[in-house]
């Protein structure tokens, strides 16, 4: 999932307008250092994400025969792929109706 700058910043003020809600939580820091904490987390997760997209589609590219993408062979093969490459990185299992 690709995010503009902007919509990631939005979400950080989100999660902080959340995170002020829990009442068991302290902030140790000033809030804004940690929305800026939480822009940067989201930033690499999706700098992440982009890499194993790229690394998936060169891996399908890489096929003998051709794949079209868009097509059932080709998202069966994006899917398992993308699943390997998140399973490698140590993310947890994402739940197949979650995956692309």
């Amino acid at each position: 999932m690709r995010l503009s700058r902007e919509k990631t910043v939005r979400l950080s003020h989100r999660i902080i307008e959340l995170l002020v809600t829990i009442d068991d939580l302290d902030f140790v820091e000033d809030r804004d250092t940690i929305r800026q904490e939480i822009v940067t987390i989201l930033q690499e997760l999706l700098k992440q994400e982009e890499q194993v997209d790229a690394e998936v589609r060169a891996k399908i590219a890489s096929q003998k025969k051709e794949i079209l993408e868009g097509s059932e062979e080709w998202d069966i093969l994006y899917r398992r792929y993308y699943a390997e490459s998140l399973k490698r990185m140590g993310v947890a299992d994402v739940p197949a109706e979650q995956r692309r």
